[in-house]
């Protein structure tokens, strides 16, 4: 735990800021009587650095420093961002952001309290603090025994990336917030030929960890992943065709509940009655074995954080309780539209955006069955192991998703494995047809990251290995 207003003001006043300055902020966004404002301060550097067949050929540092000064009068947004922190130029962002209302100035906060808040990704040393000589022994280190893995891979390419992000958010309200977020990305992918057939796969890992997370286990683990994914495309076959029994895999299958109903239940799709559950509060909308809820309390998780960007406190919300809607996710302006406490889902891509309801991990509780037992059950469908990505339409909530990797089922047994397989549903429909939900939930540690309204934010998801009755299968069989 740590106290959120003294850590906070003391990593930001390297860059000038202090409570001074966060009263000119509130003072310029409440001068036209706005009934909410808020700065939201970020300083961020990401490094990055590539190989491609044993030889760097990509690599560079950004850092960002800023602040984003939103005024909000009921359901309208103002907003202005700047660069420069000077008492000027940050009076200036704000008198932008403040033009969305039009009445007598409010009165601007005097002092701050913060609350007390979890640290769920410390690490032991910072990013800023791990040089590139360290890195590039892992990314070579990695190509070297990826190529040797097996004679017919002809190509390797390796991407590591990290960041630390840190923000500070001060509101109208009195509240003051602070995150200091680390993030670290690696990838691996690599194309092999066989009788002048060429395929290519990959995996990659991601977290809120730091450099000692890449320990020589994790790093052979990602080897074997990259290259037995890209082996078995070799051996696959198109997939058949029509409506059948689809078992979902645990882990990244949970892109499925990402598309197909996470979004549907951002609270500001339902409060402009976008979203196909804005009338379904209350309401079954799926199988009684289906428990989903979105959590940012996982340690080191990718999509955990600690407060949201509007500094608001971060748990784990109960979307759907065996089967019934329980909850949207909420920002502060869905929250106060609903009349219920933010749920701690007010994200943003950096200081240059607004906050909006966004996923953190989303995932599907453990049921009462086993994997095996689910297998068994199924005469004829398709298992899916690696999902490549996927897409939804709020409104209807049909989806579509590309799987990378999966097996035949034949007689409650794999068989074969199949490729080009696009599954195809609709949200409601599918979770109604979930009847079989295994013991062995998997958090997926991919590096996720979930766009919306041409923002993007790191997500995590999972799932149990679960059975839907049946699913539109469609490729090339």
């Amino acid at each position: 735990m740590a106290d959120n207003h003294l850590e906070g003001l003391a990593y930001f006043g390297q860059f000038g800021i202090d409570e001074a300055l966060i009263r000119t902020g509130l003072q310029a966004a409440l001068s036209r009587g706005g009934e909410f404002a808020d700065l939201f301060f970020q300083y961020g550097q990401a490094n990055s650095l590539g190989l491609e067949d044993g030889e760097v050929n990509r690599a560079y540092t950004g850092v960002e420093l800023g602040v984003g000064i939103r005024v909000v009068r009921g359901d309208q947004t103002g907003y202005g961002y700047t660069e420069d922190l000077s008492p000027q130029a940050v009076r200036r962002a704000a008198l932008t952001a403040a033009a969305v209302a039009d009445g007598p100035a409010r009165d601007f906060p005097q002092a701050f309290s913060a609350d007390i808040v979890p640290s769920r990704y410390p690490i032991a040393r910072p990013w800023s603090d791990v040089h590139p000589g360290e890195k590039l022994p892992v990314l070579q280190r990695l190509s070297i025994d990826t190529l040797a893995a097996d004679p017919r891979i002809q190509k390797v390419s390796v991407h590591f990336a990290d960041s630390s992000s840190a923000f500070l958010v001060a509101d109208s309200q009195g509240r003051i917030a602070f995150d200091l977020q680390p993030m670290t990305v690696l990838s691996l992918s690599c194309v092999a030929e066989q009788d002048g057939r060429r395929e290519s796969n990959g995996f990659n890992l991601a977290g809120r960890q730091g450099f000692d997370w890449y320990t020589a286990e994790r790093l052979q683990y990602m080897v074997g992943q990259a290259v037995a994914r890209t082996m078995q495309l070799f051996d696959a076959v198109p997939a058949p065709v029509g409506e059948m029994p689809v078992v979902l895999a645990a882990g990244s299958s949970g892109i499925l509940l990402h598309e197909a109903i996470g979004h549907g239940l951002e609270a500001d799709f339902n409060r402009k009655k976008v979203s196909i559950y804005s009338d379904k509060m209350g309401k079954a909308i799926a199988s009684d074995l289906v428990t989903i809820v979105d959590d940012a309390t996982l340690d080191h998780a990718r999509g955990s954080i600690d407060v949201d960007d509007e500094g608001n406190a971060a748990g784990c919300t109960t979307l759907v309780e065996k089967g019934i809607l329980q909850s949207y996710l909420h920002d502060s302006m869905s929250a106060r539209h609903y009349g219920v406490q933010p749920t701690g889902n007010g994200r943003r891509e950096s200081f240059r955006h607004v906050p909006m309801p966004r996923m953190r991990a989303t995932y599907m509780l453990a049921g009462p069955h086993k994997h095996d037992e689910i297998i068994a059950s199924v005469k004829k469908g398709i298992y899916c192991t690696n999902f490549a990505n996927g897409q939804v339409q709020i409104g209807a909530g049909d989806f579509s998703f590309y799987v990378k990797n999966g097996w035949l089922i034949e007689d409650g047994k794999l068989t074969r494995p199949v490729k080009d397989v696009n599954l195809i549903g609709n949200g409601p429909k599918v979770l109604e047809k979930v009847d079989m939900v295994a013991d062995d939930l998997v958090i997926d540690q991919g590096g996720w990251t979930c766009g919306k309204d041409g923002q993007s934010v790191p997500v995590s998801q999972g799932m149990p290995t679960v059975r839907v009755a049946a699913m539109t299968v469609g490729g090339r069989g």
